[in-house]
């Protein structure tokens, strides 16, 4: 297989477009700014359900499904949240399609126009809050704890397979409880539980914080995100979290009956993330070989690849190589042998390097004889001899350690390419090269746009206070405890 994939050195975004498409990750669709999410792509978007799913409701939380349709005068209710989306909304005004009158097509049947319009969900706070509204009644009945998963859509003007596209796939959770401090809680439990997954299982290092109001979800009071850095030294945001307070309860009326016999409004919260953490698993670890993947969400965790010149040594090399992938099975392994006798083994080399297939074994005559088999690492590109008797135990290993190895190199980059600043002026000289920048911050709206204006970078997040040190704001030269991440993003 030759080389596919532009040098990331050489253009960055386009070594991501290349290895989307290349990795069989996905592919744009006849539809603007929609993508084909194929097998392979989807896989890891399973991996990555399956162990958040796993941990939403280790935390309590169940799925329900809401309708992909919301009446336009929901979105009115909350004046923020409306605003917030309103350029993004697909609205849907027929329900009826005809043949023209010139049999050249069909045409919009202007007798099925909607009593009311509807839009395509951009996110499901709306719809889920009208429908809590016959759900809670009582104290009893909270704190409901709810996830979906779902398709939404936003219509972006300037789309990139999975960093945003028009439609993504996601989940979003929607909670509702009695008091400020419950829903509080759950807003800052449920960004720990993103900042868990990130880091134990897609092994990115992320920075965790609260957003600017100017960077707030539209209808919070707050927004927590976790933070991560790109190989290109931009932030993408990975993952929020909401304390809505009870902006959507006193929109739709939801009240309940406290333990006293008061009615109350709900107080309530949103989080999710999309499948925008594959784009960002890709842009963290990759290389200009291909995919690097965590082990943890690697649709397969090992490839094994027979050598032979023969038809003997061909059957040896399968039974050999047989044993091992039913073995590595029952150890709870994802495993494939590709036996194809269609491409060489030079080729599949290449194929499963671009795939990001954590652990290559390849099984020769020789290694048969001598009792090993050669092992691969993806993520160093490390060859070596194992004996077949300590394979398996080696292999659970090793699988382990590279997961440890790329989030350690991830932490490393990020590390590396975190800098303090004083003054907006370093911002300006370096913003260009990437990086993180940590500043002190006690700037208005106002002077915040005007650091967007001045440099195309924008304040991540702000930092919890971790110290009783003080420092001037790089804008106002306040003197401030707050701290603040600043970064160009995608």
């Amino acid at each position: 297989m030759a080389k596919v994939l532009t040098p990331k050195e050489e253009d960055y975004s386009q070594w991501y477009n290349d290895l989307v498409l290349k990795a069989d990750l996905a592919e744009n669709s006849s539809v603007r700014g929609c993508m084909v999410i194929k097998p392979y792509g989807y896989a890891i978007w399973e991996k990555i359900q399956q162990t958040l799913d796993r941990m939403f409701k280790e935390t309590g939380h169940v799925n329900a499904y809401f309708p992909l349709f919301i009446p336009k005068s929901f979105l009115s209710k909350e004046a923020s949240h409306v605003e917030g989306f309103a350029k993004e909304c697909a609205v849907i005004t027929h329900y009826r399609l005809k043949n023209s009158s010139d049999g050249k097509g069909v045409i919009v049947d202007p007798e099925a126009k909607l009593e009311e319009e509807l839009i395509v969900r951009p996110t499901s706070e709306t719809i889920i809050w009208n429908t809590y509204k016959n759900w809670i009644q009582s104290y009893r009945d909270l704190p409901l704890l709810i996830n979906q998963w779902a398709n939404v859509v936003r219509w972006e003007m300037r789309t990139r397979l999975f960093l945003r596209t028009a439609e993504f796939l996601w989940q979003e959770g929607h909670t509702a409880h009695a008091t400020k401090e419950e829903a509080m809680e759950e807003a800052l439990k449920m960004i720990d539980v993103y900042k868990t997954f990130a880091e134990n299982t897609l092994a990115i290092p992320v920075i965790q914080g609260r957003k600017t109001e100017n960077e707030r979800f539209a209808g919070a009071l707050e927004t927590y995100t976790i933070e991560a850095m790109m190989q290109d030294g931009k932030a993408l945001q990975s993952g929020t979290s909401h304390f809505l307070g009870q902006n959507f309860a006193k929109a739709f009326d939801v009240k309940f009956l406290n333990s006293k016999g008061e009615l109350e409004y709900v107080w309530a919260t949103s989080w999710g993330v999309s499948t925008r953490l594959i784009g960002a698993v890709i842009m963290t670890h990759s290389d200009n070989h291909g995919l690097v993947l965590p082990p943890q969400i690697a649709p397969l965790q090992v490839i094994i690849i027979p050598i032979y010149k023969s038809e003997t040594e061909r059957q040896q090399v399968l039974d050999y190589g047989k044993d091992i992938l039913h073995e590595l099975k029952h150890h709870g392994i994802s495993v494939k042998f590709d036996d194809r006798d269609t491409h060489k083994p030079g080729w599949k080399f290449a194929e499963y390097e671009l795939k990001g297939v954590p652990i290559r074994v390849a099984i020769g005559p020789k290694d048969i004889e001598n009792k090993q088999v050669e092992i691969a690492r993806r993520d160093t590109l490390d060859k070596f001899y194992v004996s077949r008797d300590t394979l398996i135990e080696q292999i659970k290993s090793l699988l382990n350690e590279i997961q440890q190895n790329i989030f350690k190199k991830a932490l490393n980059f990020r590390n590396n390419n975190t800098y303090e600043i004083t003054h907006i002026d370093e911002l300006k000289s370096n913003i260009e090269n990437g990086g993180f920048f940590v500043a002190y911050w006690e700037g208005t709206k106002e002077d915040e746009k005007l650091l967007n204006e001045q440099t195309k970078a924008t304040i991540r997040c702000i930092l919890p206070e971790e110290s009783s040190s003080t420092g001037k704001c790089i804008i106002s030269g306040k003197e401030t405890k707050k701290r603040v991440i600043i970064a160009k993003a995608y």
